[in-house]
């Protein structure tokens, strides 16, 4: 990377790269609900989708944070060895878990006796799960190899990978519907995902070579972090991964005893799809600022600077879309959805347009927490997110008998909006420690 000031076009060009990995990220949603809409049975796969990804994001919430701890961390062989070992056990532990709950009869209690799915959505549902086994750990590795990436500022051979994933994706999905056209639409998005994250694993790997050879040839100081401080530093962040992953099958829950059940159960992929696509401007800035705040955080007005641009524009071109008719463009002729279901997907999607200026602050407050190693105090956070977001969620169809799609929609814009506010005063303490002669490391769990 370069060396001197840290300018608003330095960060632009650090950012980029990894945006565009985000963003073509986010297409796979509004890709697979648009083909799903096109086959039979639209909303019960659709809806089935939605639930199995649920699912599999909850599955690879431990391995999510692997990508931070690698770029904040892998500097030298014996790290680079250490995380990578990590890494294999979070992987192995995860794929098991979900061989678990797939097994018929774990999978119907949580399915069907908790959740309360429909026999047909939770038969659709189970398939997809089954093909999306492959899914975290294939997460966990490209994760880690991507942080190797980024530390070294290589963010376009990031975005390389993706363009494989993306492109292996869409290839599977339309050979699938093309040559076996009585595989239910949900279990081809599932197979379709699973094969595209896959081969952006392998990718990510076959990139990263060079970049492994030259970490591996270096020697770590002698008092670098132990696997146990590497438990206690990555745990929070796990455990932060995990309470916000693991809220989508409690909105799901309370969906399916809302009003209009089904169809906020087949909108919120849809939905999810596109906020994504205006929220990855945020979830692309976290590594950036780990990779360039700086050891003190010298080069935090900057980052702050150039994190307000974005969470303008964030929002800004959500509301756009919402706002105007490129909400019926969108959920109509590109998503597919019926006449019904775009004025049904609509409101919740107007409620959510702060959601992506909010993923940009969180992902700043978390970046500089992460920097000074204090993760502690993200897992607070989120933990009072997901909490809030319950409670909004139980006011709003227990109690005022909302519509299921609003009330998680409101739900969300209130647990974030009282995530970010904990970490305020986290980031104002961690800034003055990152000032002071030493600097005291909070890695240990809540």
């Amino acid at each position: 990377m370069e060396s001197g000031p840290l300018t608003q076009r330095r960060i632009a060009a650090f950012w980029l790269p990894l945006e565009a990995t985000w963003l073509m990220m986010s297409l796979e949603g509004p890709f697979l609900a648009a083909v799903v809409a096109r086959l039979s049975e639209p909303k019960e796969n659709l809806a089935a989708f939605g639930v199995a990804f649920s699912f599999a994001m909850i599955l690879e919430a431990p391995v999510i944070m692997i990508m931070t701890a690698s770029t904040a961390l892998a500097a030298d062989a014996a790290s680079y060895r250490r995380l990578r070992s990590f890494t294999t056990m979070l992987n192995a532990a995860v794929t098991g878990i979900g061989i678990l709950v797939v097994l018929p009869p774990v999978f119907h209690f949580i399915a069907g006796t908790l959740i309360g799915l429909e026999p047909g959505v939770e038969r659709l549902t189970h398939g997809a799960l089954v093909v999306l086994l492959p899914w975290p750990a294939a997460i966990g590795f490209r994760r880690f190899w991507h942080g190797v990436l980024i530390r070294s500022g290589l963010t376009r051979r990031v975005t390389a990978t993706t363009a494989v994933r993306l492109a292996a994706m869409a290839t599977t999905a339309l050979l699938l519907v093309t040559f076996s056209r009585d595989i239910p639409g949900a279990w081809i998005a599932g197979a379709a995902m699973a094969a595209g994250v896959t081969l952006e694993a392998v990718a990510a790997r076959i990139l990263s070579g060079r970049v492994i050879r030259l970490t591996l040839s270096r020697d770590g100081p002698n008092d670098a972090m132990s696997f146990r401080e590497l438990v206690r530093f990555y745990t929070p962040l796990a455990l932060t991964s995990l309470l916000t992953l693991g809220v989508q099958p409690i909105v799901v829950f309370f969906m399916g005893r809302a009003r209009a059940p089904l169809e906020s159960l087949a909108v919120l992929p849809v939905i999810n799809g596109l906020t994504f696509i205006f929220r990855s401007i945020g979830l692309a800035y976290q590594e950036v600022g780990i990779a360039l705040a700086g050891e003190r955080l010298e080069n935090l007005r900057a980052l702050g600077r150039f994190a307000a641009t974005l969470a303008l524009a964030a929002s800004g071109g959500i509301a756009l879309v919402s706002l105007t008719p490129l909400a019926h463009f969108w959920f109509g002729t590109v998503s597919g959805l019926a006449p019904d279901m775009v004025a049904f997907a609509i409101p919740p999607t107007r409620i959510l347009i702060l959601i992506p200026a909010l993923s940009v602050l969180i992902s700043f407050e978390r970046a500089l927490l992460v920097v000074v190693r204090t993760t502690g105090s993200i897992t607070w956070a989120t933990a009072t997110e997901v909490l809030t977001i319950v409670g909004a969620l139980a006011v709003g169809i227990l109690v005022v008998d909302a519509v299921g799609a609003i009330a998680a929609a409101f739900a969300f814009v209130v647990g974030r909006t009282a995530s970010t506010a904990f970490l305020v005063t986290p980031c104002r303490r961690a800034v003055g420690a990152a000032k002071a002669p030493s600097q005291p490391h909070d890695t240990g769990t809540p």
